[in-house]
């Protein structure tokens, strides 16, 4: 396929994919990009001719000879798209973000898989006829593949067939890996950034996915934050069983209900279950109801739930189809009630470790479940003493720091859970339920205390949520589609806005690459205290283009010591090497977070932003939030400094 109709789908001036450029040199270079555009899939792409031959692999390449991975030719691409890293904007083709998953060499191989002896344009002549005949035999030097392997064009006749399916099929050699996971491999050979890490990265391309709405009632920010600020209030919804006939009777509409009380974690650890706490009954009239719900499956309670995971994207948007609702800052948790018939509490991580013991406060949830087993997915929450979810507390209550290691737990920390869905109810599957109908079950399963609470969420209007959220302080949104299915992995029908931070840092070192990642891996970032004393609060490894990485390295080289410029010891997995505390970074970063026993702090996901040559290093230092309330009153009293 010539660059003809690469340039036809493309639109250069919206996105920064690099337009079409011959090379005249021929290589033997490959690369593997991930992409997540309208499908999830991996590009495989070689060099020959001066372009890219390429293919999309849904499920991506393997090292396994027993998976035979689909492969659909799609149209030739430039050289230069060979490193491209980033996001390709919305309303353009193939819009999304794009790994480089894997790249290195690639040789053509004989018939019988032997190596050529030809020289190299001979080789690339023979390797273009292959191609032409529809079985490329070739091997790969990559990082993370290896091997040989065959591009073997399928006689499809299905109706609708382009021509364009092929098989990528790994052969046996040394370099086979039976049962082979690329999920394990999730990270850039460039960079070293996840997937959510590049799309998260607004330096990689910023723009608008569409222009905001318009005729918005000028009090509703107002409104959506005071009602974030007292997201904790809350009434006990009528039983379930009601509520259902009632929804029946009604064409399906059922109004919850939702009053207000904030609740201040002081005053929550004083506070008393309700006297007239769930009973857990259940009836026949309630499974014939269930029966009833469209997707709902009668079937025996599993053990096991993977939770599904929401896809990081740049921006929020406003869409009638989707609900929001806010991303609580959290350790996220099922909850598996009544299994066994035992009216008891099990709660499991998002990568399988049971937390029951961890968070025995939390076994009340019981008591608040109107069911006689159900299957609830949520976010265990610590709550300063405004109310407000903390990451940095909810380590503290876990005994576990950033880095891994563990601590005495803090019980002083108060906690509760925010439910979200629901899964499972008294016999039914609901996963196949959609999502609008799941939460008005979830609001008639769980009432409401001070340790459990149902996550409000707002519908059609996401823009205005998020500034309400970055107004209150909280860590950012989901979008989740009314009518998604609960599926059991990443899914881009929940989407997931962060609001972040940002702090001018000292760069005090770096450390060893990974990877094919050349030079260093991460920044070593610190700030001054009020002793002057250089503490390190964090390491930065992505955020970086191809460019900023090698103009880095460049100044770190000059800057080398042996001196440790920190005070204390960096806590680091690989090697770090010291400079000396001249440059200033901008990072990025989600939240603040305590990491020692000691109270020291770090930054929570730092991502660098660029070199501040206007900052002075000594200026960089920690700074307290103080009261805007107090703080105008003293300015308005001619307390100005």
């Amino acid at each position: 396929m010539a660059l003809e109709e690469y340039k036809r789908k493309r639109s250069f001036e919206h996105t920064p994919e690099p337009p079409p450029k011959l090379d005249p040199k021929k290589g033997f270079r490959f690369v593997v990009q991930k992409h997540r555009a309208s499908h999830l899939h991996y590009d495989f792409r070689l060099e020959m001719e001066g372009v890219l031959k390429s293919w999309a692999v849904p499920k991506g390449p393997s090292l396994d000879p027993a998976d035979k991975r689909l492969a659909m030719q799609v149209e030739d691409h430039p050289v230069s798209y060979f490193h491209f890293e980033g996001i390709i904007p919305p309303n353009n083709y193939g819009a999304g973000s794009v790994m480089v998953w894997d790249t290195g060499t690639w040789e053509p191989l004989k018939e019988d898989y032997s190596d050529h002896t030809k020289n190299r344009a001979d080789r690339e002549k023979e390797a273009l006829t292959m191609l032409a005949n529809g079985d490329l035999k070739f091997r790969l030097h990559g990082e993370k593949l290896k091997g040989d392997f065959v591009l073997a064009k399928m006689r499809s006749r299905r109706p609708g067939s382009k021509g364009n399916e092929w098989l990528l099929i790994k052969k046996k050699d040394d370099a086979v890996k039976p049962g082979y996971d690329i999920d394990k491999l999730d990270y850039s050979v460039l960079t070293g950034r996840s997937m959510p890490e590049i799309a998260g990265d607004t330096g990689s391309a910023e723009w608008h996915s569409r222009p905001a709405s318009k005729g918005r009632a000028s009090g509703k920010n107002a409104w959506l934050a005071d009602s974030i600020a007292k997201h904790d209030r809350q009434t006990a919804p009528e039983p379930l069983a009601e509520q259902l006939s009632t929804a029946k009777s009604s064409g399906g509409r059922v109004r919850t209900s939702s009053s207000t009380k904030s609740v201040s974690a002081k005053e929550a650890k004083n506070a008393k279950a309700p006297k007239n706490a769930a009973t857990g009954r259940s009836s026949k009239k309630k499974d014939s109801a269930l029966d009833e719900v469209k997707g709902a499956v009668k079937q025996p309670m599993p053990r096991q739930i993977h939770p599904m995971l929401a896809t990081l994207v740049d921006a929020a948007f406003d869409d009638p189809d989707w609900l929001y609702e806010i991303k609580w800052d959290g350790y996220r948790s099922v909850v598996f009630f009544g299994e066994d018939g035992k009216r008891s509490v099990r709660m499991v991580s998002r990568n399988q470790n049971d937390q029951t013991k961890d968070f025995p406060e939390l076994q009340s949830i019981a008591d608040q479940l109107r069911c006689r087993n159900c299957i609830v997915d949520g976010e265990i929450v610590a709550a300063d003493e405004s109310g407000r979810a903390s990451f940095s507390l909810m380590q503290q209550r876990s005994g576990l720091s950033g880095n891994g290691k563990r601590r005495s737990p803090d019980r002083s920390v108060f906690i509760l859970y925010y439910a979200f869905d629901v899964l499972y109810l008294d016999g039914y599957s609901l996963m196949k339920v959609d999502l609008e109908d799941r939460k008005k079950l979830l609001a008639r399963v769980v009432q409401p205390n001070e340790r459990v609470k149902v996550s409000e969420h707002f519908p059609g209007d996401g823009r205005t949520l998020l500034e309400a959220a970055r107004q209150q302080g909280l860590e950012g949104i989901v979008a989740k589609r009314r009518k998604s299915c609960y599926i059991q992995k990443r899914s881009r029908e929940w989407l997931k806005i962060k609001i972040t931070q940002r702090q001018e840092c000292v760069i005090g070192g770096y450390t060893d690459p990974r990877g094919s990642r050349e030079n260093f891996g991460s920044l070593v970032l610190g700030l001054y205290d009020d002793k002057g004393r250089l503490i390190p609060v964090g390491q930065a490894g992505s955020g970086f283009t191809q460019a900023s990485h090698a103009q880095m390295w460049e100044k770190l080289r000059k800057l080398e010591t042996k001196q440790n410029p920190f005070y204390g010891k960096i806590d680091s997995p690989r090697s770090v090497h010291f400079v000396k505390p001249a440059l200033v970074a901008e990072i990025k970063f989600t939240e603040w977070t305590h990491e020692t026993g000691e109270g020291g702090i770090k930054m929570r996901a730092p991502i660098y932003q660029g070199l501040r040559t206007d900052k002075d290093p000594r200026e960089c230092r920690f700074e307290v939030k103080k009261s805007a309330q107090e703080e105008i009153a003293k300015a308005e009293s001619g307390d100005v400094a």
